[in-house]
């Protein structure tokens, strides 16, 4: 019978490889084609490797733990010839799967293994030249790609060297230095955030903020069935805002604006050790009442790290609810690939002059405040998309 090997698979644009966390199934299992069968680690979400053809699970060759590059075999399954053609793993093509990865071989004393690659992070083609180091000698670059290090990380190191600058003396009594102390290794999730805002601090960014009352959304929400939470709100808010104008959200490349082809906005949810962006596509043609139980579903995927791909990546925004830490104002940063970043901090009650009344009400009030790319919009075009946003915010009904 023949065996097809179980093939590392691309699991997003910008992911080379994934760690194996878990094997869902053991040698000698009758699996199903397309059957979860490995869950695996990407600096984005957990995800599963599932089975090309129905089979029998021959081996298990990946160790967990390691990661492997897109490509790798990790395992070998038995199919019948029936199954083989049916799943169009034909001797031919299982042939040209096997002589691919065998680029991914090393031999040692005559037995050839998997090679295995380090974990790294692969964002989106950003310019990634690390503030730190005013100065870096051809040396100290070749030592700090030896250890895996960016410029950004000798922002602790005080040069001896002329004008402060930070000598291959000085680097290695840091390193020296860091052994003497109790060290963890990072996680994958935790590497992708610092390289993403390492990034996104390549470019001059600046923060506006204005307060909003809640009070008209909060009315709206309680007469709702399916009650939308208020960065929902905001994100659709910021969706109808962008749609009216996508100029905003556009990226700078050399010396044009790209404009967004469609209004997919992110929303930031905290997981275990770091931050997910999960991505609600089109949301400027869905109403408020129709986004809700896919956000909510988004959340509790997002806190499991199970993401599908495509609620991942591509998005020309995020919304970011830090009002739920009880911080009340915030400057965060936009992802690399993103010109505008929305923020909502914790909503609290205070006094409002009414100008029909002549007199200070208590209202429900919280900031908004917005990140942008100040190569993109000055401050009264993000004064401008923000006031609308807030206008939106405060006529619930449109949205």
């Amino acid at each position: 019978m023949p065996q097809v090997p179980i093939i590392m698979p691309q699991l997003g644009e910008s992911i080379a490889e994934a760690t194996i966390v878990s094997y869902l199934v053991k040698p000698g299992d009758t699996v199903e084609a397309d059957q979860d069968i490995i869950e695996v680690e990407t600096n984005k979400a957990n995800m599963n490797v599932v089975s090309p053809s129905r089979g029998v699970i021959e081996k298990l060759t990946a160790q967990i733990g390691e990661s492997y590059p897109v490509g790798a075999v990790l395992g070998e399954i038995q199919v019948s010839k029936e199954d083989a053609h049916r799943s169009g793993m034909d001797t031919e093509h299982v042939d040209k799967v096997r002589s691919d990865a065998k680029h991914g071989t090393t031999t040692e004393n005559g037995k050839t293994s998997q090679a295995r690659v380090q974990p790294t992070v692969h964002g989106l083609p950003v310019p990634a030249h690390a503030a730190g180091a005013g100065y870096i000698s051809p040396r100290l670059k070749a030592r700090m790609n030896e250890l895996g290090l960016h410029a950004a990380d000798l922002a602790g190191v005080a040069g001896s060297g002329a004008a402060g600058r930070v000598t291959v003396e000085d680097f290695e009594k840091y390193i020296a230095s860091l052994e003497k102390q109790k060290l963890t290794p990072a996680s994958s999730m935790r590497i992708a955030v610092a390289d993403a805002m390492r990034r996104s601090w390549t470019r001059p960014l600046a923060t506006v903020g204005m307060p909003v009352n809640l009070d008209p959304l909060l009315v709206h929400r309680k007469a709702q069935a399916n009650k939308p939470g208020p960065a929902l709100y905001a994100l659709r808010a910021l969706a109808l805002a962008l749609s009216e104008n996508s100029a905003p959200a556009g990226r700078l490349v050399g010396s044009n604006i790209v404009h967004p082809s469609s209004i997919d906005v992110g929303f930031a949810v905290e997981a275990d050790d770091g931050v997910l962006v999960p991505v609600i596509r089109n949301a400027d043609k869905q109403k408020l009442a129709e986004l809700v139980d896919r956000y909510n579903k988004l959340v509790e995927l997002a806190r499991a790290r199970k993401l599908p791909a495509d609620a991942t990546g591509g998005s020309i925004a995020t919304v970011t609810n830090y009002g739920t830490f009880g911080l009340t104002i915030a400057t965060p940063i936009p992802l690399p690939e993103q010109t505008i970043l929305l923020g909502m901090g914790a909503g609290r009650k205070s006094q409002r002059w009414d100008e029909k009344t002549e007199k200070f009400v208590p209202v429900t009030e919280a900031h908004l405040t917005l990140s942008f790319d100040h190569r993109v919009l000055d401050g009264g075009a993000a004064g401008r998309l923000l006031g609308r946003v807030i206008y939106l915010m405060m006529h619930p009904q449109e949205l």
